[in-house]
C-alpha cells in the first residue's frame, strides 16, 4: 500500500520516516518530495508497505502523532492523476 504522509517538519529525513513506520511492519520504500530547484522538502512524502494490514495499522496509529513538533497527516495515497500539463 502506498501511504501519504503530510505536514512533515522540513527537518524530517527519509530514514526518520522509515524508522517510525518500521514500528508497524516492513517498509518497502520511503520518499520525501523535494523542490526540484532547491532540493528542500515540500513537507510531504510517501511510504510503501507491502502488507496492507500493517499499513492500515500504521495509518491508524500515526495519523495525528507528533513528529518533530508537527502532527502528521497519514492516509492511503490516492492514485496519481495525469494532469493537463504533465509530460
Amino acid at each position: 500500500m502506498n501511504i501519504y504522509v503530510g505536514n512533515l517538519n522540513y527537518k524530517v529525513r527519509e530514514n526518520d520516516l522509515n524508522e517510525v513506520f518500521s514500528e508497524f511492519g516492513e517498509v518497502h520504500s520511503v520518499k520525501i518530495i523535494t523542490d526540484k530547484y532547491t532540493g528542500k522538502s515540500k513537507g510531504f512524502g510517501f511510504v510503501v508497505m507491502e502488507d496492507d494490514s500493517e499499513a492500515r495499522n500504521a495509518i491508524n496509529n500515526l495519523n495525528g502523532r507528533l513528529l518533530e513538533d508537527r502532527e502528521l497527516i497519514v492516509n492511503e495515497a490516492r492514485p496519481k492523476k495525469e494532469g493537463f500539463f504533465r509530460q
